[in-house]
């Protein structure tokens, strides 16, 4: 028994089943939405939650606002509450839920009262919605309670009734992912009784919201409003159910309507006629275009008319598509079916009934194919416009006609030539399969009339030439008139599904090589890191596969720029500008063929993500008429979503490293100020009190006294001057600004100057230098190398302890000098040995605090590796203490001490 093809399409949708998926994942989410405030959501939110709690389920209020209504309070007590969470902001204690306590808890359900509240700064998220979608991740389920007016995509409708605009939304995305809504619905009447009686708000705040927003008109429109989304809600649930468990539609618990459009001039008609008929039903709509293996053959009119039809359905409020399928009729039922539409409006057939009898018709297959679904048959009104552009533009195809059935009879004629060399030797039907042949490779050169040319031409030279009585029309053996039908019907057949088979492989091949270069370009933007490289990718990617010049334009300090173009651009006049600010602000088409600006010598596209419009992108071309077919459109969208992604990353990146420099700004201005607080008060209050001392009791005090008070100020002011010496090395070092002023000179000399340098703050330690003799003269700066053995003299000295050993080693070991500075300290921990060189990063060491900035070693890495060296720390083995490790490369050219002297 055959198969009804309807029944193969009648599979679970796979979005849908995803869409199921997903949701088996995560938490339920139950809003309940209400018109205006008051009409009891809340209460009926906890109602719901006793009625869980009732049925064993563990349920607990993360938020809930009473408003001191006591009905409301009554309700609240038996719950288990979650604390919430104190927030400090400008010296005021914020109360917040508390979204750790909650995912700690782990209940079953937790009730989450107004979901577009907007946290308190300082919070993980900004806003309460993303409180919820967390938890939700957690698979721990949600009520909530919102108002209609914080719905994003309502947000300007309710300014415009209540002239209120309302700061705190959320994204429609919310409510279409939540799995119930219901819907809290009080009449105006019953909603002013309770405001007047004091149950919404305070009697003094309920005269002014009733002289304000609640003013009957203003909540009747509201509720419309709450009423609608809900339904719409709804309605989505409906079509999801029937497509993941492969329901054949209609249900029609609500209108869609579907218009059908196709080449044949009147399709503005019938999308009038469609947005007529949504409009009386009130129900949503659709304009498709079915591209099947006729859409290959379309004139350059027949293509632009599709997609200005289909730009008026977008204009006028209705969804544009555009599905490929090998019969029109079967793809848009099937559509039709899969998405629940109601009615579907189609114009009438245009084809003679001859041609309906071999084609068939769209219009009769629909009919006898759409099943309970309502199918409006409606005449266009602009049919001898069309015809003559349809006239207009075939006349340059003449010439390539001609020269197809030029080729098909040179076919046909190859074939003769070839038969009349086989007739000696073969059967005469044989010889038609030589004929058959041409008709074929007319098919596929040429197309299907060439095809049914060449098949007439074959049948007609296949008479006279081999069929008795040779050289005439005639046909005397009926054996042979049988032959001569049905090689005809067979090579007519041939050619036609040849043809369509040819059309729909040139189709496959189109789309295969797109969706290549597609893969291509996502490949080039993943692997681009600077916004540079992807502007320029995109504006080349966009101008060679659409065929059209290309500026790509960012926003940039309240202004809007050229960026990026190809063939490179980038003098735009006063009215391209406006048109792409137009488009960057309203998010919509500007310019050349829009309805917005068309003045403009291009077309500006936003470049849209998620999140806003990142760009424009502009686009211009010699042709006439409008810029894109619908397939370009698509593949230009395509493109530009791609593009548009790139630019966010490129951005977000750039953002994530400012925000890191910001944040390591701010801890090292943090260090700072807490190693200046300390390192710049302690020698300046020795410097201060050993100076104040001098000034008042200088005469009364013996010699020594002041001896020792002046030696108090010299040694604080070079150990402040030691420390802003510090702060502008390391300056130096972070800005880029170190170049070291390079020479020859002996690790000895330098060594001395160092040791001569810090003997007042080594002179408690005993020291030991032990240098290899003969070493080789280093190439470095002699200034550096000298603060960088002084810096780790100073740092061995402050915490090896009085009276131990520090030793400087200097050797060669190949082509690198290594020089050692050892003290017998405590050592440095294991897992500082590398930070110890970060800066302001210091050893903790219990309640002993040294006194230091936590520079010296940064500085000194910072200087040796300058000087093309490379410095480590690591712990003594023999005992405790720490050894610096300086390695150093030998220069090539280095002179040797006898060449010196």
């Amino acid at each position: 028994m055959p198969t009804d093809s309807r029944d193969t399409d009648r599979r679970p949708s796979p979005d849908a089943l995803l869409e199921n998926a997903e949701r088996e994942t995560r938490g339920r989410l139950k809003i309940f939405l209400g018109a205006a405030p008051g009409v009891g959501k809340t209460y009926e939110m906890l109602m719901a939650g006793r009625a869980a709690l009732a049925d064993g389920k563990d349920v607990v209020i993360g938020v809930v606002e009473t408003h001191g209504r006591k009905e409301t309070q009554a309700l609240v007590n038996g719950f288990e509450v979650i604390a919430r969470t104190q927030i400090n902001y400008k010296d005021h204690y914020l109360q917040e839920m508390d979204l750790d306590g909650i995912l700690a808890r782990r209940p079953s359900l937790v009730l989450v009262d107004e979901l577009a509240h907007t946290n308190a700064p300082g919070t993980r998220h900004p806003k309460r919605y993303m409180d919820v979608q967390e938890i939700l991740a957690h698979d721990i389920d949600v009520y909530s309670t919102m108002n209609i007016q914080h719905v994003e995509s309502l947000n300007d409708v309710v300014a415009q009734i209540t002239k209120v605009r309302v700061r705190e939304t959320v994204p429609d995305l919310v409510i279409d992912q939540a799995d119930e809504v219901e819907i809290i619905d009080l009449t105006p009447a019953d909603l002013i009784k309770r405001l007047q009686e004091g149950k919404v708000y305070v009697p003094a705040n309920a005269k002014r919201a009733m002289e304000n927003y609640f003013s009957p008109g203003n909540l009747t429109a509201l509720r419309e409003l709450a009423l609608r989304r809900t339904a719409q809600r709804v309605d989505d649930q409906l079509l999801t159910h029937m497509q993941a468990n492969a329901i054949s539609g209609p249900w029609a618990a609500g209108d869609r309507v579907l218009v059908c459009i196709d080449e044949h001039p009147g399709g503005t008609s019938l999308v009038r006629y469609a947005r007529r008929l949504a409009d009386r039903l009130r129900a949503p709509w659709t304009a498709v275009n079915v591209e099947t293996h006729r859409s290959t053959r379309f004139s350059e009119a027949d293509r632009n008319r599709i997609a200005s039809t289909l730009r008026l359905a977008g204009q006028l409020g209705g969804d544009a598509i555009t599905l490929p399928g090998r019969d029109a009729a079967e793809e848009i039922a099937r559509h039709a079916r899969e998405n629940n539409v109601t009615h579907i409006v189609i114009g009438k057939p245009h084809k003679a009934q001859w041609r309906e009898l071999f084609e068939g018709s769209v219009s009769h297959d629909l009919i006898r194919q759409a099943g309970n679904i309502s199918v409006h048959v409606i005449s266009g009104s602009e049919e001898h416009a069309g015809a003559t552009v349809r006239t207009a533009e075939q006349a340059p195809m003449a010439s390539v006609r001609i020269r197809a059935y030029l080729l098909s009879t040179g076919y046909v004629i190859g074939a003769l030539a070839f038969g009349l060399l086989l007739s000696s030797v073969v059967d005469v039907r044989n010889i038609a399969l030589v004929f058959l042949m041409a008709v074929l490779a007319s098919a596929v050169s040429a197309g299907l009339w060439p095809a049914l040319f060449a098949s007439v031409l074959s049948a007609l030279m296949l008479n006279f030439f081999f069929l008795p009585p040779l050289y005439t029309l005639n046909i005397s053996d009926p054996e042979s008139v049988i032959a001569l039908a049905f090689f005809f019907g067979v090579a007519v057949i041939a050619s036609n599904l040849t043809a369509r088979v040819q059309r729909q492989a040139s189709a496959a091949r189109q789309r295969a090589r797109t969706t290549e270069d597609l893969y291509l370009f996502s490949k080039k933007l993943a692997g681009t890191g600077t916004l540079d490289d992807v502007l320029w990718a995109t504006a080349f990617q966009v101008a060679s596969m659409l065929k059209v010049r290309v500026v790509l334009l960012l926003p940039d300090h309240g202004t809007i720029e050229v960026k990026a173009g190809y063939p490179p651009d980038d003098t735009l006049d006063d009215a391209d500008i406006a048109a792409a600010r137009w488009a960057l602000e309203n998010n919509r088409a500007a310019g050349r063929g829009a309805d917005t600006l068309p003045g403009a010598k291009r077309l500006y596209l936003p470049l849209r993500t998620g999140r806003m419009a990142v760009g424009v992108i502009g686009l211009d071309s010699d042709k006439k008429g409008p810029l894109l077919t619908p397939e370009q459109q698509r593949l230009l969208d395509a493109l530009a979503d791609q593009a548009a992604v790139a630019i966010e990353r490129t951005q977000l990146v750039a953002d994530v490293d400012r925000a890191k420099l910001a944040a390591e700004a701010d801890r090292l201005r943090s260090a700072l100020l807490t190693s200046i607080s300390h390192d710049l008060k302690t020698p300046l209050a020795a410097i201060m009190g050993a100076a104040g001392t001098l000034k008042e009791f200088a005469p009364a005090l013996p010699i020594e006294a002041r001896v020792e008070l002046l030696g108090t100020v010299i040694d604080e002011s070079e150990r402040l001057n030691r420390f802003i010496a510090n702060l502008l090395d390391m300056t130096r070092i972070e800005s880029g600004a170190m170049e070291p002023n390079f020479a020859f000179h002996y690790v000895g000399d330098i060594v001395g100057t160092a040791l001569s340098r810090a003997r007042k703050i080594i002179g408690q330690h005993k020291t030991e230098v032990d240098i290899a003799p003969n070493l080789p003269m280093l190439k470095v700066d002699p200034v550096l190398f000298e603060q960088v053995l002084f810096n780790l003299l100073d740092n061995a000295s402050k915490y090896a302890p009085k009276g131990s050993l520090l030793q400087i080693r200097a050797w060669t070991d190949d082509d690198w000098v290594i020089l050692q500075v050892v003290d017998e300290g405590p050592g440095i921990p294991a897992d500082d040995l590398e930070r110890v060189f970060d800066t302001f990063y210091r050893v903790h060491k219990g309640d002993q605090v040294t006194a230091g900035t936590g520079l010296g070693l940064s500085i000194s890495r910072g200087f040796i590796e300058a000087m093309g060296g490379t410095i480590k720390a690591e712990r003594r083995i023999d005992r405790s203490g720490t050894i610096f490790t300086i390695r150093m490369p030998v220069p090539k050219e280095a002179p040797n001490l006898e060449e010196l002297t």
